[in-house]
């Protein structure tokens, strides 16, 4: 199991790499068959206005999926400590739904949303805007999913989107969290992308 440091803002010192070396290999000691990769990112943001904010950020990487958490504090040890429970916790889920999915559970969530109809414009009267600069990249392995497969995964990476490449259109969708409950797939609408008035194809439901 391959466990790599990075650093924002911060010097990684011996103490520091030893400390989440202990943590984070125990969160993860249980699922070494199962992890290939932990990558730990470690920053500090200073602001004058606000206490120092250090942030603790895991990623592994499980069979092919993606297992992410993150945690703030005033202390780097402390962000440390419970971004591994975290982890500790998203493993166990991890396992706990690999062992109890259910054959048709997929098909039901699938034929759920494609039922839902076409909505207009998602920016409606807002303009799109992209920041002034990008801050930081990330790059994954996208492995070919069902709806109820990037939805697992949705809770397993501490976002609150999910994009993934839908197995059965070899489309990219991006399936996400709705404010008020369940959760959305945006997909893109088939034909002509001239015609479609920038109109994307939505659609929401209930996990099941």
């Amino acid at each position: 199991m391959k466990l790599v440091i990075h650093g924002k803002n911060i010097e990684i010192t011996e103490a520091i790499r030893e400390y989440v070396h202990q943590k984070i290999e125990k969160a993860a000691n249980h699922y070494q068959n199962l992890t290939t990769e932990i990558d730990v990112h470690l920053s500090v943001a200073r602001n004058p206005r606000i206490t120092t904010k250090q942030t603790a950020e895991v990623t592994l990487f499980v069979n092919g999926s993606v297992i992410r958490a993150e945690e703030s504090s005033e202390n780097l040890y402390a962000s440390i400590d419970l971004v591994a429970d975290k982890i500790a916790r998203q493993l166990r889920k991890y396992k706990e739904k690999r062992q109890t999915k259910g054959p048709n559970r997929s098909k039901a969530i699938r034929q759920d949303v494609e039922e839902q109809p076409l909505i207009g414009d998602l920016t409606r009267d807002r303009t799109p805007e992209l920041p002034e600069e990008v801050v930081r990249c990330k790059y994954f392995a996208m492995s070919p999913m069902s709806v109820h497969e990037a939805l697992e995964q949705l809770d397993l990476v501490d976002h609150d989107f999910y994009v993934f490449e839908n197995a059965e259109t070899g489309q990219i969708n991006v399936i996400y969290e709705r404010n008020h409950g369940g959760y959305g797939v945006i997909q893109p609408r088939q034909g002509n992308p001239a015609s479609s008035n920038g109109r994307v194809k939505q659609a929401d439901y209930q996990p099941v």
